[in-house]
């Protein structure tokens, strides 16, 4: 499969793979457990690659200089006795150290080795004073710790890859309309599981028993669905009409829905009170909204300010 690239200096996209079954463990909802049949389409995507190896030069860049900080730490490092500089390679044990009291992590993208050769150094006086000429320089005898470092290489190879499961039989969609049927998921609520699986998105999960469990994630894909509805109207309404909405990097018309909601964090209701007369005013309000009410069927009163009215002196002011 194939298709030209955004741009017409971007090389064209390219897929490649093949299907394969297997047996799994299926759980339905009575509670049965039985082996079912899936069929597996492994896809080798071209920019999926450049964009993983990209990714991989990236992080490896960033890591190694915390890499040379430890380097640096862990060859200063002086070790009185055997035991002791034993003890502190069984510490960092290929870990940095943790940031902001974190837990210290492996290193992903380096190879950190440890060895201990013996030393010695002059150490400090103990008292004051200039020491006699003829008194031999104090030496002390110890160990140190020789860190070597190994950036590990990234297989071109492993990169790319993406493991689709489905049910659907070879005879009624073939592996290019599989990898078709998923990639045209924009208005599904597939993109927003991307955002979702971070841990701060939804975590913790103040619940116990399995069906409340169930109701948050039903109202959380409910969500999901409201959200991909408004991407979709407000796309389809600017694509229709050949506009553009003020994006992250300048206008576009096809904004997700977190620009979108973005956008209307900037409009407010003023509230005022003038002798015994209330003044609302709405504050915030550009062109660009008016243009998503119309495309999501939203009233424009919504966001009009209402008629002063005058205030009942018996009445209780918010």
């Amino acid at each position: 499969m194939e298709t030209p690239g955004r741009t017409k200096a971007e090389a064209p996209r390219r897929w490649h793979g093949q299907s394969v079954r297997r047996q799994v463990e299926v759980e339905y909802s009575d509670g049965r457990v039985a082996q079912e049949e899936l069929r597996f389409v492994v896809v080798h995507a071209s920019q999926l690659a450049q964009q993983q190896t990209q990714t991989y030069a990236a992080a490896q860049v960033k890591e190694a200089e915390a890499v040379a900080d430890h380097l640096r730490c862990g060859q200063a490092r002086w070790c009185a006795c055997l035991p002791d500089a034993e003890a502190a390679i069984a510490e960092y044990a290929g870990q940095g150290a943790g940031h902001r009291g974190r837990r210290p992590r492996p290193w992903r993208y380096h190879a950190v080795r440890y060895r201990i050769v013996a030393d010695t150094r002059r150490p400090r006086r103990p008292r004051r004073g200039r020491p006699a000429k003829t008194d031999p320089p104090p030496l002390e005898s110890g160990y140190r710790l020789v860190v070597e470092v190994e950036a590990l290489a990234n297989a071109e190879e492993d990169n790319g890859w993406t493991v689709l499961a489905t049910t659907v039989s070879g005879e009624s969609g073939a592996d290019a309309e599989i990898l078709q049927a998923y990639q045209d998921q924009n208005t599904t609520v597939e993109p927003g599981f991307r955002w979702i699986k971070n841990p701060a998105a939804i975590a913790p999960v103040w619940l116990e028993k399995p069906e409340r469990i169930a109701a948050l994630a039903m109202l959380t894909v409910v969500g999901l669905l409201v959200y991909s509805v408004i991407q979709r109207q407000v796309r389809l309404s600017l694509r229709t009409h050949a506009q553009q909405l003020p994006g992250n990097k300048g206008m576009t018309a096809i904004p997700t829905a977190a620009v979108v909601l973005t956008l209307f964090s900037q409009v407010a209701l003023v509230q005022l009170w003038i002798d015994e007369h209330e003044v609302m005013q709405i504050a915030g309000v550009q062109p660009h909204h008016l243009l998503i009410c119309d495309a999501l069927g939203l009233d424009h009163a919504w966001y009009e300010a209402p008629a002063a009215h005058k205030i009942d002196q018996f009445s209780q002011s918010p």
